[in-house]
């Protein structure tokens, strides 16, 4: 009985050793009597108790790496402390356990050595312009070198760049400076606008104006003429008319009679003003003669009505 119990134990041991399951995305490095023998893949493997042994696990999946910050000297010899992220993955599982003692450990510090490489060669403007250049430099670098650890670097990322509070302060002056530049250009150029503007207006307003008064001035200039034309025309009527009425019988008559009128009407006229000075002509008879002549038309005209 105790034989039996002794045998089903270890044919447990022998069947627990034996039998494998490998998680998805996860490769499982095999040594045969410390010999490299195979990579398990995901799913349930088979192996020799006591002869294999499984001595590397892998995770295939992507796997984000910290690269601890340090200090880089710009081509202007200009002190950055400079941190960020790397993203890798292992591709070969049988190279990343043989290739390097450890892997994670070399691809660090190859990505901090790489980063000062890249960032001494440039000026400290550009570090901040040109993090894409620089990122894309990293891992092509890391990626020449990750390829005999079965590890592909997939990308980097910077993600601090911080230079000195000297630099920090300068370059806050620097863009205080810039701003106020630019809030100063565009005042100026406000202000410009505006009186290219108002100048603008005021001679539109005065081309508009003087159209205005030039317009005026030939309506005016076309209702004078207009009305000139309309008494001309009125007179030369009435002088047709009058014309006429001389030619007719006892126009002649008609005229001397409204002169005599006329002639009368105005001594009147002076008679009765007091503060006027009455002149009376020498030759009175003329005046007589001529009022006679008036009396008589008017006389003779009245069986004639």
């Amino acid at each position: 009985m105790e034989i039996a119990i002794i045998l089903f134990v270890i044919a447990g041991i022998f069947v627990v050793r034996a039998f494998r399951v490998v998680p998805q995305q996860n490769a499982w490095v095999v040594e045969r009597l410390g010999k490299y023998n195979t990579t398990l893949t995901p799913g349930l493997s088979i192996l020799v108790p006591f002869v294999d042994k499984v001595a590397y696990k892998h995770s295939l999946k992507e796997i984000p790496l910290d690269v601890p910050s340090q200090v880089c000297i710009t081509r202007d010899n200009t002190q950055l402390t400079v941190d960020g992220i790397l993203y890798f993955q292992v591709t070969d599982p049988m190279r990343a356990s043989y290739g390097a003692s450890n892997y994670i450990i070399a691809i660090t510090q190859l990505a901090q050595t790489t980063l000062r490489s890249v960032i001494g060669k440039m000026e400290l403007d550009k570090t901040f312009e040109e993090r894409d250049i620089i990122n894309l430099q990293v891992v092509q670098a890391i990626d020449e070198a990750a390829l005999n650890w079965g590890v592909k670097v997939l990308r980097y990322e910077i993600k601090d760049l911080t230079p000195p509070e000297a630099i920090l302060r300068a370059m806050q002056s620097q863009i205080t400076a810039e701003r106020e530049k630019r809030a100063l250009i565009a005042a100026s150029e406000g202000r410009r606008q505006e009186q290219i503007n108002i100048a603008t207006g005021e001679r539109e307003a005065f081309i508009a104006r003087s159209e205005g008064e030039k317009q005026a001035e030939i309506n005016k200039a076309q209702g004078e003429a207009s009305a000139i034309i309309a008494v001309a025309e009125a007179t030369a009527s009435a002088i047709r008319q009058v014309a006429e009425a001389i030619r007719q019988p006892g126009g002649e008559q008609a005229v001397q009679l409204k002169v005599a009128e006329r002639a009368v009407d105005a001594y009147g006229k002076v008679a009765q003003d007091a503060t006027t000075t009455l002149i009376v002509p020498s030759n009175m008879t003329e005046v007589s003669a001529l009022i006679a002549s008036a009396m008589r038309m008017m006389q003779a005209g009245r069986p004639a009505a």
